[in-house]
């Protein structure tokens, strides 16, 4: 089971669990996943979709893996959708949870970065507890991201593992969802300005979809106690990653700057020395992943 298959990364763990011969429930409730991410599954007899929200309890038979990504992600939607996204990491979490004692089956929690907030360490290493503003702007997603790893340890009779997934890219990324790398392609392809928050010297780390369903597995399928950090280690600011994907473009849009929003985080870059001894590391460059997900977004134009 897959919750919050319906989004961006849920779509393609979804996808991979499919080419696995893995029979997938996806479940979601389509406040920010889309069915048009999920489309070309329907046909597939190994996967079925049910509209639910997992803040409400669920009883499912048969499950042997739950993948617990149902959440809004981006800035525009968890803000948007605060309390809806406190309690879906919550109480959903809780659920889920319970679900997978039920079935005696092993949990996954995906939790992210930002838990670490606007970080004084650099890199971050999974022990690092974070510097995070807990009634910021932000807070919703960061504090009850911070609260479901918490209730994911309160179930010990369950196999239970947590990622932090770092920035995260590639097709069917949601198009108007507020994040850097959907908002600077679509504004370059065509020839709008490209928007950047701040002077564009902070910076992120990328990682491509693909290698992060990898990681995902890895966890999953090896004993570890504690999070795990899934992300790329190519620091790039986001500035230079504006001039890139002009580049890559053939653009004729101009960089604009705009003030910084409150608690954004000035630097981010996983420590990932866990997530290598478990024998995951990235393997898809910045600009091979920009490559593919410019031409999915340039198909959408």
């Amino acid at each position: 089971m897959v919750t919050g298959g319906a989004g961006f990364i849920g779509r393609w763990l979804c996808k991979s669990l499919l080419e696995k011969n893995n029979d997938v429930l996806c479940v979601d409730n389509l406040i920010t996943g889309s069915e048009t991410n999920i489309k070309e599954f329907m046909k597939n007899s190994r996967f079925s979709f049910m509209k639910h929200d997992i803040v409400q309890p669920l009883y499912v038979d048969g499950i042997d893996e739950i993948y617990h990504l149902a959440s809004p992600a981006s800035p525009i939607h968890y803000r948007k959708y605060n309390v809806e996204t406190m309690l879906a990491n919550s109480v959903g979490t809780m659920n889920m949870l319970q679900l997978a004692r039920e079935n005696n089956a092993k949990f996954l929690f995906a939790s992210t970065s930002e838990i670490y907030g606007d970080p004084k360490e650099h890199p971050q290493k999974e022990t690092y507890f974070g510097n995070v503003n807990p009634i910021g702007p932000r807070a919703c997603y960061d504090e009850s991201k911070r609260f479901g790893e918490a209730m994911t340890t309160c179930f010990p009779d369950v196999y239970v593992r947590i990622i932090r997934i770092f920035n995260t890219y590639g097709p069917y990324m949601s198009a108007n969802d507020g994040r850097v790398m959907p908002n600077l392609i679509n504004q370059a392809l065509t020839d709008k300005f490209m928007t950047i928050y701040g002077n564009g010297s902070q910076t992120r780390s990328f990682c491509y979809v693909d290698d992060l369903v990898k990681g995902i597995y890895v966890v999953m399928d090896n004993f570890h106690k504690g999070p795990v950090n899934l992300g790329n280690l190519n620091e790039i600011t986001i500035l230079e990653l504006a001039e890139k994907i002009k580049q890559l473009t053939n653009s004729k849009s101009k960089i604009i700057f705009h003030p910084l929003p409150k608690d954004d985080p000035t630097r981010r870059k996983p420590d990932i020395t866990v997530a290598r001894s478990l024998g995951w590391q990235p393997e898809i460059n910045l600009n091979s992943g920009l490559e593919k997900t410019i031409e999915y977004f340039r198909q959408l134009k």
